[in-house]
């Protein structure tokens, strides 16, 4: 009966999501002074969550147009501007792509936090 609760499914993967996004960014903001280095990033959630193979899942690396076992996208290298000595990560942006992880996290948190009080309630426990 209660197998296949969408709302779950979801908040765990805008979880999963914003946790790859979120060490990514960390990944970005150590390597900034790194020479040649070069950002990388993910597409939003809604841009992966909407895809018509979110249903089906990788079998093996680079399986389904760069997804992984997990679900989530493969990262890509970002493409912006690039310092003289060959690195392209901007600071101020990773501190908002950081910033928007951690918020996104904690939405994912409490709805699932919600949906599981709604779901207690309607069994009477």
């Amino acid at each position: 009966m209660f197998k296949d609760l969408g709302v779950f499914q979801t908040a765990m993967a805008l979880a999963r999501h914003s946790g790859l996004r979120q060490a990514l960014t960390a990944q970005n903001i150590a390597n900034a002074d790194t020479p040649g280095y070069r950002a990388l990033e993910i597409p939003d959630f809604a841009d992966t969550f909407r895809r018509p193979s979110a249903d089906q899942r990788a079998t093996r690396e680079r399986h389904l147009n760069g997804l992984r076992e997990d679900g989530l996208p493969e990262p890509t290298f970002r493409r912006n501007s690039v310092d003289p000595n060959g690195n392209a990560v901007s600071l101020e942006d990773e501190m908002v792509a950081a910033v928007e992880a951690s918020r996104k996290h904690g939405r994912a948190l409490s709805v699932y936090r919600s949906s599981l009080n709604i779901l207690r309630a309607s069994l009477a426990r």
